[in-house]
């Protein structure tokens, strides 16, 4: 070990050298920034520093300075990359330069001593986002992100591309002095005078990612606070290091007992019983080497990796002017070297290639320090460092070898469609997005268009050429339309803008002046951002987004409502009591006390004036009024046998379902009714079934009156019916009414009151009674479930059982008798498929063609996949939108099937805490060995779960949406067979000439020919081939490494050859 400490290495000044608060190597290790209290940032060549004793050395040594700050420089850092190069000051900016190609345009200014600059570096982009001094910066391994620390207590995360500001983290409660990256670029951690370092999980940002795609990622995994309950608050930074391994946190001022420290945090359980002691005062910086060692020579021929064990070596340094160096297979540091300086060591940096460190003081001197192999060990190869760490899922493939022309026109043409989306996001943001037309339903067919407007709803620009094919008698209309487009547009808030213009104002001294007015107001829409702008902008379609988002922190139960009830949410906890005439104070106080022992709630009761004591209420006498339900139903026998075993409704005296003007507000469907087709008619429709209270007067029990049934439109009786059974459910649409009664029989009406077949008779009592279009579901007590065409008075398949979803083999296995699962709900879909949801949060439905039931929604895709975001504002609104015509069409994704079973399945298990254990698992196997692909590996399933089930339901828009996300991920995971099986599915029998076949087997119901990948049809779940394979292949064209799959496809469908940029779908590009 040698030390070079050169005299001309420093910050100079007129009267001293300045501190150097910080230094950095650069990645190919040929130049060395530091940063003092100049503010200046000064680049020197690292061989003039290892020649320094060389008399002869004659090329030049410092090669550039920059002078943007107007404070001290904290902290300097290159970009893993080597393309940008990065400060942080007390001025509260943080600096990015670049260098630019050729010999610098100017000179050493004039009346200064600085030797001109050998290269040219540019300020890049000033950032602008703390509060405070900026302390320590820091650099994503892959040079995505760059963050920012300082004494404002913020994290402050920007992008590596763009420099865009993504996000700002405020968890600490106090000065952010350190920080570093795990190498793997799964996590970074923050270390703070709050005596605590964080943990912070991110998923590496793409390059045109905006601070709305990130507003769900980087997410606090630990908050690690053990090793510095007693750190001393005096040292000036916290700068920590992440080994190369990806293993462990050389954390710095830490504190053993009475004595410093450097704790070394374990990866994954985020605690560590390890200490680096030696140092006499606080230590400041620790810094791993960036390579692993060995003992043994790595170029024999006999050296092997698994029976020669590699090391790391780490450096400390602080307040006490020591330099200590551990290598991890001695319990005993290598090294101390005592007095390095006159100050305090305030920062270390390695070389790349892990030989010489770099360590800068207060005092204003810079020192190297060599190493030799007999010392600290042999660098092995960065193959060991990359088997390491793929163990922790760190995926660092190279950028690839272009194909031929083909694959750069194919990626180029994919990097246009992206910036559309990407410019259709950004004007959403910015208020430029145009109004959306309704949200219609998978497969609806939109509106007709009035007579002379567009196909997408605007109006068309006086003297536009109208289409040919305007129906006759409508040329009047087009003439009235456009005399009233050549009108100018009466503004409604001009009157109250002139008002305001003119509005006059008393001075302080009497006179009368004209109050200015903001000129940004006077228009309709600001373009500036709105509060609500994240949960509006996101129904636009360029704001949507399909990165992995992970929003839910699910290592807590879920409370729905605070310890007072409803009142307390309202109201607050705090209510003072009420004063009572003749009732001192403090009996009221003794009485409360006296009922909240033991835990116990005292029931008061809220009044204008405060809380007092509830009041006991007597019993109620003489005849009372008649209850909402009279009696339960009579249980059928077959119920004593049943594994399952549903309960039934009470009789209630009084049944009614109404749809029309409430469900047309809004065009949804209320209670199992279709809303009306015109929204603007409000026809509310009613059906009444009104059960008997009364015994008759024969005195038997077997004998009852008619239950009465009564259908109104707008007051008006559209019919009347009577059934001898007591009914138990009603529902009804468009097309048919039903009543299911006590004995178990379905009945049928035309809206108009035919009867449409005979009574059905099921086994038991219905429990659930739902209708769709034509469809009507019934479940029984028993657990089964019927459905019936009610146009045809067909089934689709034979009665299927509830016992496979309610888990009846697993309970009844068990030692002792378990709560089953419950169902929360029973509907169906526009094709008569059975959608069940269950009280443990999972999602079913039942394919008429497998005859089997599919579980779409469960707790382990929530706990596991990135993509499990159903309560995102992002995903909430998704919209899936369609080129038809010259128009387009609007589907709104979120109304349909899979969505609503995951936010049931989210609601569930944060009402009742259930994923609270099972997202502790999944936090311990992200950094148990085997797990490595853990999280990639359930999120890719994930989107396949959600085509296979889009695909089954027959929901087009939706299976567009998973399949767009599910290309993008292979792409981005470089998954080629993957891929390959993806376009060959997708390609399926576009290239050849045989005929459709009737498929879906010899079965009750027939499915669709497009239902599956194997179709020989040129459509997959109602798209053409064709344009799913064209958008598919422009996503995946901008991976290099798939090139070689994706070209041929692109070849054979013209991708490559369209000259066309129209030709390129902004929409295919989701975020």
């Amino acid at each position: 070990m040698r030390y070079i400490r050169p005299v001309w290495l420093t910050h100079s000044g007129e009267k001293k050298d300045f501190e150097v608060y910080s230094c950095h190597v650069s990645p190919d290790g040929t130049r060395l920034v530091t940063a003092a209290g100049d503010g200046f940032v000064r680049i020197w060549s690292t061989e003039a520093i290892y020649n320094a004793e060389d008399s002869g050395y004659s090329q030049p040594r410092q090669l550039a300075y920059m002078n943007y700050h107007s404070g001290t420089i904290h902290s300097v850092r290159f970009a893993g990359n080597g393309k940008y190069l990065a400060s942080g000051a007390d001025d509260k900016i943080v600096c990015v330069y670049h260098l630019e190609p050729g010999a610098p345009s100017h000179s050493a200014g004039f009346g200064t001593n600085e030797t001109p600059p050998v290269e040219s570096w540019k300020i890049f982009r000033r950032l602008i986002g703390h509060d405070n001094d900026v302390q320590d910066l820091g650099w994503s391994y892959d040079s995505s992100i760059l963050v920012s620390v300082g004494l404002d207590s913020k994290v402050v995360v920007w992008s590596g591309h763009t420099f865009e500001k993504l996000k700002t983290l405020v968890s600490h409660q106090s000065h952010v002095k350190g920080l570093t990256f795990d190498p793997a670029n799964k996590y970074f951690a923050t270390a703070s005078d709050d005596r605590t370092i964080k943990i912070w999980r991110f998923t590496s940002p793409g390059p045109n990612s905006s601070a709305h795609d990130q507003m769900n990622n980087f997410t606090l995994e630990k908050t690690i606070s053990a090793p510095f309950v007693a750190s001393p608050l005096t040292t000036y930074f916290r700068r920590c290091s992440w080994s190369p391994d990806g293993n462990h946190i050389a954390a710095a001022n830490a504190v053993n007992g009475p004595v410093s420290s450097v704790a070394i945090i374990n990866r994954g359980t985020w605690d560590g019983d390890i200490n680096l002691i030696g140092h006499e005062a606080p230590v400041e910086v620790c810094a791993f080497s960036p390579r692993l060692f060995s003992r043994f020579d790595p170029t024999r021929s006999n050296f092997d990796p698994k029976v020669n064990p590699v090391h790391t070596v780490i450096a400390c340094a602080g307040q006490d002017k020591c330099l200590s160096v551990w290598i991890t297979t001695n319990p005993r540091p290598l090294v101390i070297a005592q007095d390095m300086a006159v100050k305090s060591i305030s920062d270390l940096a390695w070389t790349p290639d892990g030989k010489t460190l770099f360590l800068t003081t207060l005092d204003g001197t810079v020192i190297a320090v060599m190493f030799e192999p007999s010392e600290i060990g042999y660098e092995v190869s960065l193959d060991e460092n990359e088997r390491a760490l793929a163990k922790f899922g760190a995926g660092r493939r190279g950028a690839g070898i272009i194909e031929g022309p083909d694959g750069l026109l194919l990626e180029e043409r994919s990097r246009v469609g992206e910036m559309r989306g990407v410019e259709g996001r950004m004007g959403a943001l910015m208020g430029d997005a145009v109004p959306h037309p309704p949200a219609l339903t998978n497969g609806n067919i939109p509106p007709p268009q009035p007579p002379g407007m567009l196909a997408n709803g605007a109006i068309p620009p006086p003297g536009a050429i109208l289409p040919s094919n305007v129906p006759n008698g409508h040329e009047q209309d087009v003439a009235k339309l456009d005399d009233q487009v050549s009108k100018p547009r009466e503004d409604p808030n001009a009157a109250k803008l002139e008002r305001l213009k003119n509005r006059v104002t008393i001075t302080k001294d009497g006179k009368k002046r004209i109050a200015p007015l903001l000129v940004s107001s006077a228009g309709n829409d600001s373009l500036l951002p709105r509060p609500q702008l994240m949960a509006s902008s996101s129904s636009g379609q360029g704001a949507q987004s399909d990165q992995p988002q992970t929003i839910l922190d699910l290592s807590k139960p879920f409370d729905g409502l605070p310890k007072g009830g409803l009142s307390a949410l309202l109201l607050g906890n705090k209510r003072r009591l009420a004063r009572i005439e003749g009732v001192e104070d403090d009996h009221i106080d003794k009485k409360i006390a006296i009922a909240s022992q033991d835990g116990a709630i005292p029931i008061m009761s809220n009044t204008t004036n405060g809380l007092i004591p509830a009041k006991t209420i007597a019993a109620p006498t003489g005849q009372q009024q008649t209850p909402e339900f009279i009696r339960p139903a009579v249980i059928n026998p077959s119920l004593t046998v049943s594994q399952v075993r549903l309960a039934v409704p009470k009789v209630r005296s009084h049944l009614v379902r109404i749809f029309g003007s409430s469900a047309a507000t809004n065009g949804t469907t209320t209670n199992g009714y279709n809303a009306p087709e015109n929204p603007n008619v409000a026809t509310e429709i009613m059906i009444e079934a009104r059960n008997p209270t009364q015994h008759v007067s024969t005195g038997r029990l077997q004998d009852q009156e008619p239950c009465r049934i009564v259908v109104t439109k707008r007051g008006q009786p559209v019919f009347q019916d009577y059934l001898p059974r007591s009914a138990l459910l009603v529902t009804g649409n468009k097309d048919f009414w039903s009543v299911a009664c006590e004995d178990g029989s379905v009945y049928a009406w035309t809206p108009v009151g035919r009867r449409l077949i005979n009574a059905l008779v099921l086994e038991s009592q219905p429990v659930v009674l739902e209708c769709q279009d034509q469809w009507l579901l019934c479940v029984t007590a028993a657990g089964l479930c019927y459905v019936w065409d009610m146009k045809s008075l067909s089934s689709p398949h034979p009665p299927v059982s509830l016992a496979p979803i309610l888990d009846i083999a697993v309970h009844s296995l068990q030692d002792h008798p378990t709560k089953a699962p419950a169902i929360t709900g029973a509907r169906l879909n526009s094709e008569g498929r059975i959608v069940i949801t269950l009280t443990n949060g999972e999602g079913y439905a039942y394919s008429p063609t497998m005859y089997v039931w599919q579980r779409l929604s469960e707790l382990w895709w929530m706990v596991g996949s990135q993509y499990w975001n159903s309560t995102d504002s992002s995903v909430g609104n998704l919209r899936s939108t369609t080129a038809i015509g010259n128009g387009t069409s609007s589907s709104n994704v979120s109304a349909g099937v899979i969505p609503f079973l995951e936010r049931t399945t989210t609601n569930e298990a944060l009402a009742r805490g259930r994923a609270q254990f099972l997202n502790r698992l999944v936090k311990q196997l992200l950094s148990r060995e085997g797990f490595e692909g853990f999280e990639s590996g359930v999120s890719i399933a994930h989107l396949e779960n959600r085509i296979a089930a889009a695909m089954m339901l027959g929901a087009k828009d939706e299976f567009q949406v998973y399949l767009y996300m599910y290309a993008k991920r292979l792409g981005v995971e470089g998954l080629k067979m993957k891929v390959e099986e993806l376009l060959r599915g997708l390609l399926g029998g576009l290239q050849e000439n045989t005929e459709a076949e009737g498929e879906g087997g010899i079965g009750l119901a027939k499915a669709p020919v497009d239902r599956h990948w194997g179709n020989k049809s040129d459509l997959l779940c109602g798209w053409p081939r064709n344009k799913l394979l064209k958008d598919v292949i422009l996503i995946l064209g901008k991976n290099r490494d798939l090139q070689r799959i994706t070209v041929p496809y692109a070849k054979v469908l013209g991708v490559v050859s369209e000259q066309d940029e129209g030709g390129v779908d902004a929409d295919v590009m989701i975020a």
